[in-house]
């Protein structure tokens, strides 16, 4: 349990965790290089070190040091058959990107998790792998972990991604890797592109037009160095405090500002807040920024469409920021929020109106009515750990003392109620 009241001030510059989407990818990739990569500032959490461990079961050298990981690659096939089943912990990363390695590998693999991802849809990759040619198998007609594949002899195809989704997108494109001939995917929207980026400072043949990107099958990966940027996702949190609070300033240095993955800062910016965009520059193949945000006068707004997946993991804030703005804040097309570590909606909607915010839920998505001043509260983040962020700062930001069980912030920002404390000067205990 933690225990949160609102600071009278707020003044901070810090640096947020790495991005995690793109920490995943670096290993992963390098794991199929032919040779040696430094990960420079890669997120040490719960989810990324799970994609380590399943990399070190399947016969890659692996080596955690301060503020890197050293990946020792063996090549597009030189992963070995695990000897046991692959734990994936909470992270469908790690279950849908690993996926699509291992079905171009000869070889039996077996992919799990914790309850959480046992619950969530893994149908949507067991359907192109198997039109690739790979045996994928699954609980309750193969919609859910654990998994079962025997990978090998790929070819190319072009798949239609029925709902956006990067994971999808990142899987099909790392199983055509392997395949006989070019291998095509379609989206709905665009979606973050970190595979894509990484693969192409890897030496491989990438095409994109529009939402279609195809992938030509390599001879190697070459080895890339590289560091990871700040996580905009982890940023999150500190503009949601930054805008919503009464006296409040925060910069944070060094954000991946990939366009795909903007979202959140332009649902800001039509909610009137006060950000600024600084310092821009290119970072292994990443645009960075610094992101200095300010108390704000907001205004409600509408969020759907294409705007939805470039901002999906940060959407619970726009709820939070929705509750202080003026107006009705309306968030739609988002009913992937539904199959996160949690049903997202449903999640926002406890916790929120244990701090009095009055919302609406719908099968896709929120409506929030605003200002509506926050009281503190005894709240079940659920053990999702955007929810468990989500709940720390409506504590500080609520009127009284706020108690925060089950935040499982450990998956991807372990130092969270640490960076709390210090921004709050000693709110948190």
């Amino acid at each position: 349990m933690t225990t949160i009241r609102r600071p009278d001030r707020v003044r901070a510059t810090l640096r947020v965790p790495a991005d995690k989407s793109i920490s995943h990818r670096a290993l992963l990739l390098n794991a199929l290089a032919d040779g040696e990569a430094r990960v420079r500032n890669p997120l040490d959490s719960a989810d990324v070190r799970a994609t380590a461990r399943c990399l070190q079961a399947l016969g890659i050298e692996l080596e955690w040091r301060q503020g890197e990981a050293i990946v020792r690659g063996r090549g597009l096939h030189g992963l070995e058959e695990a000897e046991d089943v692959l734990d994936c912990g909470n992270s469908g990363t790690t279950m849908r990107l690993l996926s699509g390695v291992l079905a171009g590998a000869p070889m039996l693999s077996v992919l799990t998790g914790d309850r959480s991802l046992r619950r969530r849809p893994m149908d949507r990759i067991v359907r192109p792998l198997r039109e690739m040619g790979a045996t994928v198998f699954g609980r309750r007609a193969d919609s859910l972990a654990p998994l079962v594949i025997r990978g090998g002899a790929l070819r190319g195809i072009e798949y239609r991604v029925p709902v956006a989704s990067a994971q999808v997108k990142s899987a099909v494109l790392l199983a055509g890797l392997f395949a006989e001939g070019p291998t095509s995917v379609v989206e709905p929207a665009p979606t973050r592109d970190h595979t894509e980026r990484l693969l192409l400072r890897m030496g491989v043949q990438i095409e994109q037009e529009g939402t279609r990107v195809t992938l030509h099958p390599p001879d190697r990966l070459a080895p890339t160095d590289m560091t990871v940027p700040g996580d905009i996702s982890s940023a999150a949190p500190w503009l949601t405090l930054a805008v919503c609070h009464p006296d409040a300033e925060i910069t944070i240095e060094g954000v991946n500002v990939n366009p795909t993955r903007t979202g959140f800062l332009d649902i800001l910016q039509a909610m009137g807040a006060d950000v600024r965009i600084e310092s821009r520059r290119d970072e292994g193949g990443e645009p960075v920024a610094d992101i200095s945000v300010r108390t704000s006068r907001l205004r409600g707004t509408t969020v759907g469409g294409a705007l939805v997946p470039r901002a999906i993991d940060e959407l619970p804030f726009v709820a939070l920021i929705g509750a202080a703005a003026e107006g009705v804040t309306e968030v739609r097309d988002a009913a992937e929020l539904r199959v996160k570590e949690s049903d997202r909606i449903e999640a926002v909607a406890a916790v929120l109106s244990r701090f009095g915010v009055r919302l609406e839920t719908f099968d896709d998505g929120f409506r929030v009515e605003g200002p509506t001043p926050l009281r503190g509260a005894a709240v079940d983040a659920l053990g999702d750990h955007r929810i468990g962020m989500l709940a720390g700062i409506g504590g500080a930001l609520a009127e009284g003392e706020t108690r925060v069980f089950n935040d499982a912030v450990d998956v991807s920002y372990p130092s969270f109620w640490a960076d709390l404390a210090q921004l709050t000067e000693g709110a948190v205990v």
